[in-house]
């Protein structure tokens, strides 16, 4: 089939994770209080590491985008699940359908780079700590972070604008409780042969490559690490990376369960309930690893509530 010009179907319907309402009403308790929880420790992180200067270094700099990062990627998928919830609806527009798979892309892309950027930053502080503030100067910091912004922004506008032309006859049921671009195209009408390119250059070049990148930083910080002779040498050292390589691990194992798993192929409410631990509990629980993993961020958080304990 031709491209279409236009959507013919009003709105998509989204499914969730169940139709029982009593279940229902469990799941809106269950994730008005996970995004509660993640909101407020990714906000007191980002409160921690502005208000200490000794944080103002590029790991934490790093750790502040994914911070805030995480809050929208979280604002992207929950509020409107909880607002379907609640109002007994399934409905969402085409305009927010694509706005919420745009916003996804971005945000679950800026996850990635900026945990692979990180990753290259430990590895820098534990392979050659004497020439770290060389290599990991400010501006290379801030070019980083720009650059992880607009290859993401590029990247999810790439996307969705291939998602635009196509037309959607009859079906609108979304089997997930958010626009997954994947359950998107299943719906269309029309070839969707480009978007399938698309995704697979850009998970080849962009995924592949940078994981590459991950398991080499990882594989020579291991490496320089295990050829310390004192056994105190190395724990100190895998303190510098315990919580990223937490967060990684999560991140990656979570992500690759789902799209790599026999559910994650079949328009099942299976696969919809095996992504909640990629897209809202991997998020949610980043801003607890760093900050009990990580004696400078909890030494931080104890003087931003000392500080609230002093003004009170």
């Amino acid at each position: 089939m031709e491209r279409g010009n236009q959507t013919s179907i009003p709105e998509f319907l989204l499914l969730g994770l169940t139709d029982r309402m009593e279940q229902r009403q469990l799941l809106f308790l269950l994730f008005l209080w996970m995004y509660l929880l993640e909101v407020l420790g990714s906000l007191l992180i980002v409160l921690a590491i502005g208000s200490d200067p000794h944080l103002h270094t590029p790991m934490y700099v790093f750790l502040t985008n994914l911070s805030l990062s995480n809050i929208c990627l979280l604002s992207t998928t929950v509020p409107k699940m909880l607002v379907n919830i609640q109002t007994h609806s399934k409905s969402i527009t085409n305009a927010g359908c694509l706005a919420q798979m745009y916003f996804f892309i971005l945000f679950r892309g800026l996850d990635h780079f900026l945990l692979i950027r990180m990753a290259y930053d430990r590895y820098v502080a534990i392979c050659h700590p004497l020439h770290y503030t060389t290599i990991m100067s400010p501006w290379l910091c801030a070019l980083v972070v720009a650059g992880s912004w607009s290859v993401s922004i590029l990247q999810a506008l790439t996307h969705t604008l291939l998602v635009v032309p196509l037309s959607f006859c009859a079906e609108n049921e979304i089997h997930h409780f958010f626009c997954e671009f994947n359950q998107v195209l299943k719906l269309s009408c029309t070839d969707t042969l480009i978007n399938d390119t698309a995704v697979l250059i850009l998970t080849v070049v962009l995924c592949v490559v940078l994981f590459a990148g991950l398991l080499f930083s990882y594989s020579r910080i291991i490496s320089t690490v295990l050829r310390i002779p004192s056994a105190r040498g190395r724990g100190k050292a895998f303190s510098t990376c315990g919580s990223h390589l937490s967060v990684v691990s999560l991140f990656y194992g979570t992500g690759f369960g789902v799209y790599f798993s026999p559910t994650s192929t079949h328009s099942s409410q299976k696969g919809s309930k095996a992504s909640v631990m990629y897209t809202v509990v991997t998020p949610m629980l980043n801003p607890f690893i760093y900050s009990l993993r990580n004696k400078d961020m909890k030494w931080a958080l104890k003087k931003v509530f000392s500080k609230k304990t002093l003004f009170s």
